[in-house]
């Protein structure tokens, strides 16, 4: 399914891994969960022009991925518009988007395991005060809870208020969560087919249980440039759509790898954008990193070149030629002159732009993810760092709690 290449500048030897584990066999979730799931979805449809999503990290970065990745540039005024809350701690934003809100009906998914994570929480509480000022006691119904099924804030919340819940299974993290109700309901308000989805995921967990599968080289050739000096990853595409993809991977890597002093720094580019912006530093800058270069060779809409009787441009030899087969050319073109450059890059090429192969390709990831945290003999479920920094902000909050009643 995977078409998976590397520069053939590196020379990777075997390294030999007890075995892949089995930790994601929560993507088999119950029957009954798609149908419910795609239920509310069709609720929310029918009922609203908004769909708020409020949650941070993994709580929102995975669906958000997916819905840019497999829906229209620009979508029509049909259908529900997906927004999001608590990814940030902004006063200006949250206002404004309160008046945005208030164009058409709206419903809400809040999505956090603990309910605790400040921006969240924060969100939460005034988005919550908006809805019962706007629907007073039929906001019950347009608020939708997505947390651990048996503690934390958010379920105590939900309990009190009679929110309708979704799961988010004990054993899964955020950033692991995609292909639970964390993503797919979203998703399915997007108008995702959610079955497609898992089915592309499902698939790419059975192609990548061994080790000799395509998540193994991947994760061992990260590990190998790791040991020879190379610092830092650049996920790279040529495809806008797959931006919000890249925030996904950067969280991803970044907060199950970084521990111990150890790991690759994940970073991301867009090109062809980003090739008038950092494209110098990446070909004849300091060597510190090499290339992720995510590629889908059939991606719907396309628009062709026009003949010029003039050709003022000098662009008539392009003329016929679609942009996409032009942006797939420029793709090959800049890999050539980075590896002329000097840095490795890797290939991962999938045949088509949609629901099914983005699952395959974030089920890919996440494996990867685990055997590279595995080579580098860190935890990759656990984000120690995270915990230091909310700790310290609570006490900053604290104290200025304290000098204001002083």
């Amino acid at each position: 399914m995977i078409k998976y290449t590397h520069t053939q500048i590196l020379n990777i030897p075997k390294i030999e891994l007890k075995q892949i584990p089995e930790l994601f066999n929560y993507i088999n979730r119950p029957t009954e969960e798609y149908l419910a799931i795609q239920r509310v979805a069709n609720e929310v449809n029918q009922q609203a022009g908004i769909l708020l999503v409020i949650g941070v990290g993994g709580s929102f970065l995975g669906a958000r991925a997916v819905i840019d990745a497999c829906t229209p540039y620009f979508r029509t005024l049909n259908g529900v518009e997906i927004v999001y809350a608590g990814q940030n701690m902004s006063g200006s934003y949250l206002k404004q988007l309160l008046t945005f809100l208030d164009s058409k009906d709206v419903y809400v998914n809040v999505i956090s395991k603990s309910g605790s994570t400040m921006e969240t929480a924060l969100a939460f509480r005034i988005v919550k005060q908006y809805m019962e000022e706007r629907y007073g006691f039929g906001s019950k119904q347009r608020i939708i809870v997505t947390t651990d099924a048996n503690k934390g804030t958010l379920k105590q919340i939900a309990e009190k208020e009679g929110y309708r819940q979704f799961e988010v299974p004990t054993n899964v993290g955020g950033r692991y969560s995609v292909f639970t109700a964390v993503g797919l309901l979203p998703m399915a308000v997007a108008g995702i087919d959610i079955y497609e989805f898992v089915r592309g995921g499902k698939q790419a967990d059975q192609d990548h249980s061994t080790l000799d599968c395509s998540a193994y080289q991947y994760a061992l050739t990260r590990f190998e440039l790791y040991k020879q000096g190379y610092a830092i990853e650049l996920l790279a595409s040529f495809e806008p759509r797959l931006n919000k993809l890249h925030e996904w991977w950067k969280q991803l890597f970044g907060e199950s790898e970084g521990k111990e002093l150890k790991g690759l720094y994940p970073s991301t580019v867009n090109y062809s954008t980003d090739l008038h912006a950092i494209g110098q530093f990446i070909q004849e800058g300091s060597r510190i990193m090499f290339e992720t270069l995510i590629h889908f060779e059939n991606i719907e809409g396309d628009i062709e070149i026009p003949f010029s009787i003039d050709n003022i441009d000098g662009l008539n030899y392009l003329a016929g030629r679609s942009m996409n087969s032009i942006n797939s050319t420029s793709k090959d073109g800049v890999a050539l002159a980075h590896e002329d450059g000097g840095v490795p890059v890797i290939h991962i090429e999938l045949p088509k732009l949609d629901a099914y192969h983005v699952g395959y390709l974030m089920m890919f990831f996440m494996k990867a993810c685990v055997i590279s945290a595995n080579l580098l003999e860190v935890n990759p479920f656990d984000q120690p760092g995270v915990e230091a920094y909310k700790k310290k902000m609570l006490e900053l909050l604290k104290e200025d709690v304290v000098k204001v009643r002083a």
